[in-house]
């Protein structure tokens, strides 16, 4: 393989595996995140409630991760919704670090990396929802 048809490879292989890891993510965040907040699951209410901003924060959560999932499985907003999403990671591992359990704070600041990844391997179209001058 020479160099010129090198770089096209490299760049389908990690496209793969940046889909791949946007597909479990997300399923991750409606699943095993989103889900137990809205339907009120007794771990969530009680982590909210040790949070001290009350249950109307768990909701908002729910509804960014949630919107975040969606957002990682369509092309075209997948790269805004990893940004949207370094946000909410970054918002997790302060939470864990200062007032839940500072172990956990590895988790989120993981997928924080993963999803910065996706977002600069879709900054092209990022840029293209920015409105043009």
């Amino acid at each position: 393989m020479t160099t010129a048809t090198a770089a096209p490879a490299v760049r389908s292989t990690r496209r793969r595996a940046l889909w791949v890891f946007q597909i479990l993510a997300a399923v991750f965040l409606l699943v095993a995140s989103a889900a137990p907040k809205f339907a009120g699951q007794k771990d969530a209410v009680d982590t909210f409630n040790e949070i001290g901003w009350g249950q109307w924060f768990r909701y908002v959560t729910g509804a960014v991760e949630a919107a975040g999932a969606i957002g990682l499985l369509v092309p075209r907003l997948a790269g805004a919704a990893a940004l949207g999403l370094i946000g909410l990671m970054a918002g997790a591992v302060v939470t864990q670090l200062t007032v839940l359990e500072p172990a956990w704070a590895l988790f989120p600041a993981v997928l924080a990396v993963g999803f910065a990844l996706v977002a600069r391997d879709r900054r092209a179209e990022i840029r293209d929802l920015l409105p043009r001058r």
